[in-house]
């Protein structure tokens, strides 16, 4: 009796999905609500982002917002952000800190907000979702070529919680890398200045609450000014 032969190899399910240069992404128009990054001329699609990670995003650009201020520092920090990180791949952090010169320039163009192989970003943040490879290992590659200063990964998962910073040591270009654990303050080295508790990182508190202890501290200092002002103290002598 005659049997059937089964193949050794099954056919491989072929990508039939449509390859874009740099220049057609930055004008593509998605038909849905999906953001894409661009990877090797073909889309990726992204998740949509869980409440914690919109929370720590925003808890990060809330804290580096008041740095800059504090530091009278000429840069910007922006999320949605792309940044080009090779000649057929875009990446779009979850935050993104430049100079302002680059944003204005990003501005006056046409199609989507991506920084330009020319334009470095100086700081950029990757809050870690479903593809933790692309985030530890392709991302890191892209970043690391691409010469951004200092990529920083948060991890909210469970069991694996961390904060790992990635920087250029002086006169290098590699990045090396420090990892932060919960309990622990983590150290930039873009922003020498800027530590914050992983903890918060991981479990950030509500930003709308931390802008109404900054008010209710304003709103205190004008009461003590006037009232210096009403014993005929000069509140900026004191």
């Amino acid at each position: 009796m005659s049997q059937s032969v089964v193949p050794a190899v099954e056919e491989q399910k072929l990508d039939t999905s449509p390859t874009l240069t740099f220049e057609e992404y930055r004008v593509y128009q998605s038909k849905d609500d999906v953001k894409y990054e661009l990877y090797k001329g073909k889309l990726i699609p992204m998740a949509t982002a869980s409440a914690l990670h919109t929370s720590i995003c925003e808890f990060w650009v809330y804290k580096l917002q008041r740095y800059l201020a504090e530091h009278n520092l000429d840069l910007v920090v922006k999320t949605s952000v792309g940044v080009r990180t090779e000649d057929a791949t875009s990446r779009i952090p979850d935050v993104v800190v430049c100079t302002e010169s680059l944003w204005q320039q990003v501005l006056a163009r046409p199609g989507s907000g991506i920084l330009d192989l020319s334009e470095t970003p100086l700081f950029v943040v990757e809050v870690v979702s479903q593809d933790r490879r692309a985030d530890y290992v392709l991302k890191r590659t892209e970043y690391e070529q691409a010469n951004v200063p200092e990529y920083v990964i948060v991890d909210p998962t469970q069991n694996r919680q961390r904060v790992r910073v990635m920087a250029f040591p002086e006169g290098d270009d590699v990045y090396t890398q420090v990892d932060y654990l919960p309990g622990e303050e983590m150290e930039s080295v873009v922003f020498p200045n800027l530590r914050l508790s992983v903890n918060e990182i991981l479990a950030p508190p509500l930003v709308e609450g931390l802008i109404k202890a900054e008010q209710a501290q304003l709103q205190k200092a004008e009461r003590l000014a006037a009232r210096l002002r009403e014993l005929g103290v000069d509140p900026e002598a004191v």
